[in-house]
């Protein structure tokens, strides 16, 4: 008898890490297993109750084991398939994602004199507090008209990972120099798994402004920041960049015995959850967007060629798929400040009328925002609660809803909110099409593209554009079993096209959601007023929030100082 052969890909998300194991020839998600993080996003305190300061986003390494050691596992038995059938891995993490590790990839926290240091801890995409040393590195490399800045849009991210690794030189010197690298979150596992430190071409290019022929920055840069960051890159960025699309290596004896699977399956080389999830979607070319939605949003979109677009979070050749310039944009807050108010603002009434009506609060709320009309709100806002992350490419910012009167109810709050993630999209969108990178069609991925129908159809009116939906619910993770297909290779079963692969493995739905003319006519007006105060908040014309914050960071300071 034939036995079917199957992938593993484990989505290693904000707050969970989602397992899945996928059929190789069909395409078919046989069994998921999903495990919360057991220390969630460490925002306030660390573990043993250090306190931390504000925009201070941490996550423990020890939690991304347990993924791989109780869902893997789960995933086998769920299916009832024998391990030696499972013929390639495939791992994909938030980023930039980071973590100061030892030579032998143990994690700094993992050690007993610095458990109780923020420093010595994974640094989650959102960790917003190295914003200063953002701006110090692009001050420095516009007044040196470095090269590199070009390619992300003439800003360098907080969420970056040179202004992290500042961070932690600047605040704890003791603990960068007792780091032997830093490491993206995606690197460490798949060298858990294999034993090997890879760096993966998406999170080198795109997160440490690494060029495929200019590699880093120099050191003469470095210098110019910090005498002391001169020699970062072979100190502390050491290691090969390789391709995704490739093999990182096999599992170890060690990583079998934490995995049940056999020792020597393949393992993909690690990527990003939104630039390696496009394969799920079969988003393998030009002209297509992938958003992907959840927490925040990113965008991946491909070209064949090399060109600077302002404000974007950066391109990277090979970096979505290989063959092509990936580039990368994104939103630092959609579901969160969707959670936000119905978390602090939603009337007990509304909760019990949706319990009553047997459904889920996004859908009372959906139910009733869906009866106004475009502009009947008569709210404004801007989406920037956790930052900005494109096309202004400032933490610092923070978000405004204005034209609240004493008949605003919450839903006109939701829908607003929604409308505000739809304008940023479309900033985004039209910041690329002005650079002359197409943007045809909309592919998004993620629960809230699976769940509301209402948030998408104002998508498609807001951007005139078709928007399709990615047809897993794991799509994050079911890309990664189409990496991991092809890290095994056609001989073992898997295969050696991505196009192919995508095309068997991957998942799109039949319905699109397609633009109505008529909410978009009223939509064009209301961006009109959306790019105004967009401009006025955001690019220096009055720069209140940012004082605001700084005022409110002083106070939180003062406060612990006592």
């Amino acid at each position: 008898m034939i036995l079917k052969k199957y992938t593993i890909g484990i989505d290693f998300g904000t707050l969970s890490g989602r397992c899945l194991l996928t059929d190789v020839e069909t395409g078919e998600e046989t069994a998921t297993s999903v495990l919360e993080y057991r220390h969630r996003v460490m925002s306030e305190t660390l573990p043993d109750g250090t306190r931390l300061g504000v925009d201070w986003h941490l996550q423990h390494p020890g939690d991304y084991l347990d993924v791989l050691r109780i869902t893997i596992r789960d995933v086998i038995k769920q299916a009832g398939i024998r391990p030696e059938q499972v013929i390639g891995i495939g791992i994909d993490t938030t980023g930039c994602t980071i973590l100061p590790i030892k030579k032998d990839g143990t994690p700094l926290c993992f050690l007993e004199r610095w458990k109780g240091s923020p420093n010595a801890y994974v640094k989650l995409w959102k960790h917003h507090a190295a914003q200063p040393y953002a701006d110090k590195m692009t001050e420095a490399a516009l007044a040196r008209n470095e090269k590199f800045i070009q390619r992300y849009g003439g800003k360098i991210s907080s969420e970056w990972m040179f202004p992290k690794v500042w961070q932690v030189l600047d605040e704890s010197p003791e603990i960068y120099e007792d780091t032997d690298a830093f490491l993206e979150v995606t690197d460490w596992i798949v060298m858990q798994l294999t034993g090997k430190l890879i760096r993966n071409s998406c999170a080198a290019g795109a997160k440490a402004c690494w060029h495929k022929k200019d590699g880093y920055p120099s050191s003469d840069y470095f210098k110019a920041l910090d005498p002391r960051l001169e020699h970062v890159i072979e100190e502390k960025i050491w290691g090969p960049v390789q391709s995704i699309g490739t093999r990182a290596g096999v599992l170890t004896k060690t990583s079998a015995e934490l995995t049940g699977l056999p020792e020597g399956t393949p393992v993909a080389v690690g990527h990003f959850d939104a630039h390696g999830a496009t394969v799920g979607a079969k988003v393998t070319g030009p002209g297509r967007m992938l958003i992907m939605m959840g927490t925040s949003s990113c965008h991946e979109l491909m070209c064949t060629e090399e060109k600077m677009v302002p404000g974007i979070c950066g391109y990277v050749e090979d970096g979505i798929v290989p063959g092509y310039f990936g580039y990368e944009a994104g939103q630092s807050c959609v579901g969160d400040h969707f959670a936000w108010l119905t978390e602090n603002f939603l009337p007990a009434s509304y909760e019990k009328a949706a319990n009553e009506q047997g459904i889920h609060i996004y859908e009372y709320l959906n139910k009733l925002a869906a009866k106004k009309k475009v502009g009947e709100t008569g709210l404004l806002a801007l989406d920037w609660w956790n930052g900005n992350r494109s096309v202004l490419v400032d933490g610092s910012l923070s978000g405004m809803m204005l034209g609240f009167t004493l008949n605003t109810r919450i839903e006109d709050m939701y829908r607003t909110l929604i409308e505000a993630t739809a304008f940023g999209t479309r900033k985004i969108i039209e910041t690329f099409v002005e650079y002359k990178i197409p943007v045809d069609e909309i592919i998004v991925a993620g629960g809230i593209a699976q769940k509301n129908p209402f948030m998408m159809q104002i998508y498609a009116d807001v951007t005139g554009r078709p928007i399709r939906i990615a047809g897993s619910r794991q799509n994050a993770a079911l890309s990664s079993c189409i990496w991991g297909a092809l890290a095994a290779g056609k001989e073992a079963g898997g295969y050696d096209s991505v196009d192919e692969a995508a095309e068997r493995m991957g998942n799109l739905q039949n319905k699109t959601y397609f633009p109505n003319a008529e909410n978009k006519k009223e939509y064009d007006r209301l961006y009109r007023e959306y790019e105004l105060v967009h401009d006025y908040f955001g690019r220096g014309q009055n720069d209140v929030m940012k004082r605001l914050k700084k005022r409110m960071n002083q106070c939180i300071q003062e406060t612990e100082e006592k």
